[in-house]
């Protein structure tokens, strides 16, 4: 039966499956000569061509798996590419020869910690999609006092431009003056979604760091603009939380930490609690078992 023809492609790091979906659509994809069809399946021995270029049929087999943890600085793009010239995360990234990193989830400009990115295209759709309900938590700093009523609110429901949306759990976790730190969970990942949530109760915040996705903690040895490769507990995990079977034979090992040469010295962040960052000061400890 083969595959569906946009899953080949996506995880041939082509593009995502949304974009193939499209060049399908705009008949920019021929299979053995003839346009191809949304839901088309293919196999190994078909002849593909994107804008008249021929696909090559190595690049069809599915890629070894790879998933890594990043902690994103402030000040840099998910994006390949930014017409601005601003400075993305691919820049510090382990150069693939088959493949390509697909972020699970985005942090925009100004929200810095974990991001998980992998080879494996399906991987990352299952772990991204609401229906999985996999909980991502941020540390977010917010200026002012804000009542038991307004914590209440953002647990109980606010409407957004595009629905409703609200936070599944809120601590307080310590902060001085007129800066406080809240640990939050949430179960999508719409576009801004923590900021705009307490925007909607006429709080602003001043810092926004994920400190957990899914399974997958950042730890405070994970420094600021470097990346580590998951192990093989930790990817069968993902696999778990996603529904997908698990890895039977143990990968090659790899280095666990890398800074590239060409990359500067990280920034140093703001002073923050140590519970914004580490899964030791955390409120929860860590102790019950993610989503």
């Amino acid at each position: 039966m083969g595959e569906r023809l946009q899953k080949v492609l996506a995880n041939a790091g082509v593009g995502s499956r949304r974009e193939i979906e499209g060049w399908i659509s705009e008949g920019r994809i021929e299979v053995n000569g003839e346009t191809a069809k949304l839901g088309q399946r293919v196999v190994g021995s078909d002849r593909i061509r994107i804008d008249g270029r021929p696909f090559s049929q190595k690049r069809m087999e599915a890629p070894e798996r790879r998933v890594l943890v990043y902690n994103k600085p402030e000040g840099e793009l998910v994006t390949r590419k930014d017409p601005e010239g601003r400075r993305t995360i691919y820049h510090r990234l382990p150069r693939l020869q088959h493949g390509r990193w697909i972020p699970v989830g985005r942090l925009d400009l100004n929200t810095s910690g974990l991001l998980l990115l992998t080879t494996d295209g399906e991987l990352a759709n299952r772990l991204m999609h609401p229906s999985r309900q996999v909980e991502r938590e941020y540390a977010v700093r917010v200026m002012g006092q804000v009542s038991e009523e307004q914590l209440k609110q953002l647990t109980h429901g606010v409407e957004l431009e595009d629905g409703p949306a609200r936070f599944e759990e809120i601590v307080e976790s310590g902060g001085e003056g007129i800066n406080r730190w809240f640990h939050v969970v949430i179960m999508e990942g719409r576009q801004r979604e923590v900021r705009r949530l307490w925007e909607a109760i006429g709080v602003q915040v001043s810092r926004l760091k994920r400190v957990r996705y899914g399974s997958v903690i950042l730890e405070s040895a994970l420094k600021v603009g470097r990346w580590r490769a998951l192990t093989h507990t930790e990817v069968n995990q993902l696999l778990e939380i996603s529904g997908l079977p698990p890895e039977k034979r143990q990968p090659p090992a790899r280095a666990k930490h890398y800074r590239s040469d060409r990359q500067q010295a990280p920034r140093k962040q703001g002073r923050g609690p140590k519970a914004s960052g580490s899964s030791a000061n955390n409120p929860w400890r860590r102790s019950r078992n993610p989503r």
